[in-house]
Parts: structure tokens; C-alpha cells; sequence
């Protein structure tokens, strides 16, 4: 590369808009096809464990409390999902969905990958119970 060439370059680039987006301050729009994290409705929920079984990664975990009652609680580990959609695609009652606004999911600690989802007194009684039998969860 000739240094003409090359200072012709430099020049031109002081004028040029920047290719990069300047993500913090300005937002990307995602498609609407887009899937990230995921989200239950545990009023609608059956307990089939669909959802648990079509998971190739193993991120859903589905702790049935009462089954006559419809206590469950779902155990979704973010940092193990890979964002293929099968459980929300073969949730028969569709209480499963994938956001495709919330994706921004980076954290500097472990416990942020873990999410319960369920009603409120039924996660508080599954962690209490999990505090009792595994003192060191």
C-alpha cells in the first residue's frame, strides 16, 4: 500500500460517519421473531412437564408442590438456555412465551441466571423447603 493510498484513507475516514452503534444510548430494535428470555404464567399451567422434556439444554426445571391444586414452580436457568423456543412452541395450555424485548440478560453474579417463576407463596415455600433439606443451597 503506497502512502499516498493510505493518507488519502485516514483523511477521508476524519469525515465519515461512524459504522458503530453507540449501544448503551441508543436501543436496537429486535424483530418480533426474535426469542430471548423466557416467561411463565403459572395460572394456566398443567404440571405436563412438556416443557421439561423438550428442553435439549436442560435450562426448565418444573417442582410440582401440589399437583391437585396446581402449585408448581418453574426453575428457568438462563445461563443454560440456548433460545431455541421448544418449550413455549409445545406448551399444549401456552403459559410459555419468549420475550423479544428483555435481552439484555448479562450479570456480574451467579444467582441472576437463576429465575423462579410461580406465585409468590409457592416460591417462598419451595425455598424454604430446598433451605431445610440442602443447608448449603
Amino acid at each position: 500500500m503506497r502512502i499516498g493510498t493510505m493518507f488519502q484513507d485516514v483523511v477521508e475516514s476524519f469525515f465519515k460517519k461512524p459504522a458503530t452503534q453507540l449501544y448503551p444510548a441508543e436501543k436496537i430494535i429486535t424483530s418480533d421473531r426474535f426469542r430471548s428470555k423466557l416467561f411463565y404464567n403459572p395460572s394456566a399451567c398443567t404440571g405436563c412437564s412438556l416443557c421439561v422434556k423438550d428442553c435439549p439444554s436442560n435450562a426448565i426445571e418444573l417442582v410440582t408442590l401440589d399437583r391437585a391444586a396446581k402449585k408448581f414452580v418453574v426453575i428457568y436457568h438462563v445461563d443454560r438456555c440456548i433460545y431455541c423456543g421448544q418449550c413455549a412452541a409445545n406448551c399444549k395450555p401456552k403459559c410459555m412465551s419468549m420475550s423479544n424485548e428483555d435481552w439484555e440478560l448479562a450479570s456480574q453474579t451467579k444467582q441472576a441466571f437463576e429465575i423462579y417463576y410461580g406465585a409468590d407463596a409457592d416460591i417462598e415455600q419451595f425455598l424454604a423447603n430446598r433451605a431445610q433439606t440442602d443447608p448449603g443451597a
